[in-house]
């Protein structure tokens, strides 16, 4: 087998949105397995500006776009995109994939990468059909983990992955597929990393150092978790 089955004769370029408050090495060991698996040109990590799906982020976006910049320095395959965060609308990510379209032309494949959470909410998302239509979309599911078996995912969502689920070997067109990729993601999340700093404890190793020092710097999260 290819060591990158559903590469695309198109490099594809994956989309990696979130609040990233703070980015982890959950969240870089989630882009650098999906970026090997699907034999991803890039990976561009676009952090949220007004996510209008969750609460408003614990700390300031040109902090969060910076810890971004800072946890990815040195890796060439990983950019930071900060189009959701300069912008004053709401960040709704069928409105990123339109924009990122408009740029880069139809013929550009595109996979939107997505924890195993986060999707099994997009019925829940602006638009979230659309979203289809403009890219591919890859989740990071559990080892054994059979989501469309769960109950956890809606009906209307079950309905639309039978139709697009991908198995195996390439994938045609820019956008419509849908893959169920198997990983082990790392027990770290940022709620977690934010509690322990307020607590004034040690999150080495949860984060890059870079971003751990940019934290110390700028005095995030030492309070109010």
């Amino acid at each position: 087998m290819s060591p990158h089955p559903y590469r695309l004769t198109h490099p594809a370029i994956g989309v990696f949105g979130g609040t990233f408050d703070p980015i982890h090495f959950g969240h870089l060991r989630l882009a650098e397995e999906m970026a090997e698996a699907l034999g991803l040109a890039r990976v561009r990590f676009i952090p949220a500006g007004q996510p209008p799906h969750r609460g408003a982020p614990r700390t300031a976006a040109p902090h969060r776009l910076e810890m971004v910049r800072r946890a990815i320095a040195g890796n060439p395959l990983f950019s930071v995109d900060a189009r959701e965060v300069e912008s004053p609308r709401p960040s709704y990510t069928v409105d990123t994939l339109a924009a990122l379209r408009a740029e880069l032309g139809f013929e550009q494949p595109l996979w939107l990468l997505l924890g195993a959470d986060a999707f099994l909410g997009l019925p829940t998302w602006h638009e979230w059909r659309q979203l289809f239509v403009l890219a591919h979309i890859a989740v990071a599911a559990r080892p054994g983990a059979q989501l469309l078996q769960s109950d956890a995912m809606p009906e209307i969502l079950k309905n639309e992955v039978s139709q697009r689920q991908l198995t195996d070997g390439p994938v045609s067109g820019p956008a419509g597929s849908v893959l169920l990729r198997q990983m082990t993601p790392l027990a770290i999340s940022a709620t977690a990393i934010r509690e322990t700093l307020a607590r004034h404890r040690s999150a080495r190793y949860l984060l890059p150092d870079a971003v751990l020092d940019y934290i110390d710097e700028h005095q995030l999260y030492r309070h109010n978790p």
